[in-house]
């Protein structure tokens, strides 16, 4: 990281927890490598505290934009005066900018991220059914990308009833007949199933769903980045199953968040 002076511009990852971001490294460093005399710093921000804190963020002269990671990816958008179609059909965002003018604009590029992250892989979802266990703000933003890439099929599954409704009447309006929802994860005739919950962040999580479920030839894909080898993904390697990692979706990222925050210009 280059010298902070009193002309570095800021910007701030917010997350409960926090640990586990891996966006100041990598964003930093991109900082760095073009010469922008900006810094990232993670915020760590309990729920019932965000409101405080974005409104006392705002008002911080030198803070160009936000990153925004678990649990805030939903409520972050009550506190955006616009809305980029991506963070307005999911409800979720994960970027917040500053505009010229002192207002804010959201977007979301979790989707672009991990579809990116899938097809590096060489996973291309076109033509491909999916498992997803999680309608929060990063699943919801993932599974409208896997649609959007062409998946055949997405199964959603969330325990929040409320919120998995909301996502599928979204979704089936846009792609009607290519997904369904559960309480509980079907991930039986996937060929990928993806995990967009929590769960994982600590050791002793349990599984958000049970890879030997999964018929030979599947892939395990998490979301979560650090660990880098969750639970989920170690159980799905031990039968024998492909793995995806968290990472993946972050790297893919990168050149949306240049672009967002005008990094690279």
């Amino acid at each position: 990281m280059g010298r902070i002076t009193g002309t570095t511009r800021l910007l701030a990852v917010l997350g409960d927890p926090i640990e586990q971001v891996q966006a100041p490294a990598l964003v930093n460093a991109l900082l760095e490598r073009v010469g922008r005399d900006a810094v990232l710093v993670p915020v760590h921000v309990r729920p019932a505290d965000l409101a405080e804190v974005v409104a006392g963020l705002r008002r911080v002269g030198n803070l160009d934009g936000l990153l925004v990671t678990v649990p805030h990816k939903i409520e972050i958008c009550r506190y955006a005066d616009e809305l980029a179609p991506a963070a307005a059909f999911t409800g979720s965002a994960n970027a917040l900018r500053r505009e010229a003018g002192g207002r804010w604009r959201a977007d979301n590029f979790d989707g672009a991220g991990f579809v990116g992250g899938l097809r590096g892989a060489g996973h291309d979802p076109d033509g491909r059914r999916f498992a997803l266990v999680g309608a929060g703000g990063a699943g919801a933003a993932v599974a409208a990308a896997l649609l959007e890439a062409g998946a055949a099929h997405l199964s959603v599954c969330d325990t929040d009833p409320g919120r998995l409704d909301a996502l599928l009447r979204r979704l089936a309006g846009r792609w009607p007949g290519r997904v369904t929802g559960s309480a509980a994860p079907r991930v039986r005739d996937a060929d990928v199933a993806v995990n967009a919950t929590p769960l994982g962040l600590r050791p002793d999580d349990p599984l958000p769903f049970d890879p030997a479920a999964l018929r030979p030839g599947a892939v395990v894909a998490d979301i979560i980045m650090r660990p880098r080898e969750t639970r989920l993904l170690r159980a799905a390697a031990a039968l024998g199953l492909a793995v995806h990692h968290g990472i993946h979706m972050l790297d893919h990222q990168l050149e949306c968040y240049a672009d967002f925050f005008r990094i690279d210009r």
